[in-house]
Order: C-alpha cells, then structure tokens, then sequence
C-alpha cells in the first residue's frame, strides 16, 4: 500500500515538473521578437518563430543625409575683388550711382558684379550712409545683395574734391538662382575709388574696387 502511495506521488511530481517545464518553454518561445524595416517605417514582430511580413526586411536602411545645411554642408567661401566703375550723379542733397565690375577668383563662380543705389549727401559730410542694392552673376547663378544701413558707409578722406573715398560696411544676401538659391549669409564689404566731386547735376564716372568676402550658406 505504501509502495504504491510513493509511487503515485513520484508520477505527480513528474508529471508536474514536466507541466512547468513545457509552460516555461512555451512562455520563453512567446516573447521572442524582431524588429522589420520598410522604407523610413518599423515595427516589431513578436512569435515563437517570427518573420517580417512581405516588403518588409530585418535589415536597417541607411539614411542618407539630405542636401543643405541640416546636412553638415560646408559654406561657400568667398573672397572676391571686383574691379570696374562708378557712375555718379551728384545734387546738394543727394548722390545716385550705378556700380558695374568683374572679378577673376575667389568668387564663388560669380565673376560680374551690377548695383544701384541713391545715398544722401550734404555739403560738408565727410561720410554718406550706403544703401544700395546688387546682383552678383556668373552664367546661371546668381546672388542678391543689399547694403545694411547705417552700418555701411562710403567716407571720403577730405570734405571737398577731388578727394580718395572708403567704402565700408555689410552687405546681406537676399536671394539667388542656380545653385544659390535659397542662400544665406551677410558678406563684409569694403571698396575705394577717387571721387573728383564735380558740380551739382554733373555725372562723374570713375575707377572702383569691392571686395566683397564671407561665407555662404547654400541649401
């Protein structure tokens, strides 16, 4: 009798211990998992075997880094002297001018150089304050300019002509075209040429440098 108790408590036990082992077996195939990419998507899949549906791969993609700034693009350097002329019409109260140039290197690829503007002048002012606008081109590309008032000035060195004038200041970019679109970025300014300062109504035309140097950011 007691044989037989012993007996049917061992086969419990056993089969008991089998039950916990196959439960735990089969709890630890459950919580298998695996994480499927599609395109920028991703998704885990969790079975005792698991597989990623169709179209779908284990396999992470690489993400390639989009053009401009957010991706580490290095900014245009430039450092370009452009040499060519202004047209001046003076009055007593005001000086209209048209600039044209061209430069050789460090331009980016934009090698001409047009602007415009109407500065206010008095007798007697040593300095003018510069507003004006430009457009730098070479073939398809471009880039707009426009002064940064009051930082921008053109001093000359005497009150009267004939004199030597300076041109300083900041230039920021408005827009562009070609692979300046969208570009950013203030570029220093600094510029000479010989004013002789004619009378009022008299248009003088005269030798100018710019150099014109910064960075620009392109997208």
């Amino acid at each position: 009798m007691k044989r037989n108790f012993i007996l049917k408590v061992i086969a419990v036990t056993a089969v008991a211990s089998l039950s916990a082992i196959t439960f735990i077996g089969s709890a630890s195939a459950a919580t298998k998992s695996i994480t499927c990419y599609k395109g920028t998507q991703s998704k885990v899949v969790k079975a005792a075997a698991p597989k990623c549906p169709t179209g779908w791969s284990t396999k992470k993609p690489v993400v390639k880094p989009t053009k401009g700034a957010a991706a580490g693009a290095v900014p245009i350097v430039m450092n370009a002297t452009y040499k060519g002329k202004i047209s001046a019409l003076w009055s007593e109260s005001s000086i209209d001018a048209s600039v044209t140039g061209s430069s050789i290197t460090n331009n980016g690829g934009l090698t001409d150089l047009v602007g415009s503007g109407s500065y206010a002048s008095q007798e007697g002012d040593k300095c003018i304050t510069l507003a004006g606008e430009a457009t730098l081109k070479g073939g398809t590309d471009s880039l707009k300019l426009e002064f940064l008032t009051p930082k921008s000035t053109a001093c000359g060195k005497d009150a009267d002509g004939p004199t030597s004038v300076e041109i300083s200041g900041q230039a920021r970019i408005t827009g562009g075209s070609g692979k300046y679109v969208g570009a950013t970025g203030t570029l220093k300014v600094e510029g000479s040429f010989a004013s002789k300062h004619p009378a009022n109504g008299v248009t003088e035309k005269v030798d100018l440098t710019l150099t014109l140097s910064g960075n620009i950011v392109t997208k």
